[in-house]
């Protein structure tokens, strides 16, 4: 697979573009590449606010796909919870923990990369 890179805000409106330009570059629909690249975005949005800048990469090889969500935050880092059967929100690492093999975190030099591999 070729990689994938992208520059965007983060932005309510940017979730269903990036979604779709993810199942272009992988030339099928991918639900489980989909809902991690909305999954991560909606986290950005959510805990940093719209407009913050992010890189999205997407790389692999036949058997795994890897997504990468980089921002210019270190200090703010997903944490996988509990959501209770009445809340609205908090269940996107979870999703994301369920369909991927693995993910995790890394702090670089200019903030830190969200990443998965499926």
């Amino acid at each position: 697979m070729r990689p994938f890179t992208v520059g965007l805000l983060a932005m309510a409106k940017a979730v269903p573009e990036v979604r779709h330009a993810v199942r272009e570059h992988l030339g099928s629909v991918c639900p489980d590449a989909e809902l991690c690249v909305s999954e991560l975005l909606t986290n950005v949005i959510t805990h940093l606010g719209e407009g913050t800048p992010v890189t999205l990469r997407i790389t692999g090889r036949a058997t795994r796909t890897r997504v990468e969500l980089t921002d210019p935050d270190p200090r703010v880092w997903p944490v996988l919870r509990q959501a209770g059967d009445g809340d609205e929100s908090g269940r996107g690492l979870a999703l994301l923990d369920a369909v991927a093999v693995r993910w995790g975190v890394s702090r670089g030099p200019d903030g830190k990369t969200v990443w998965c591999e499926l």
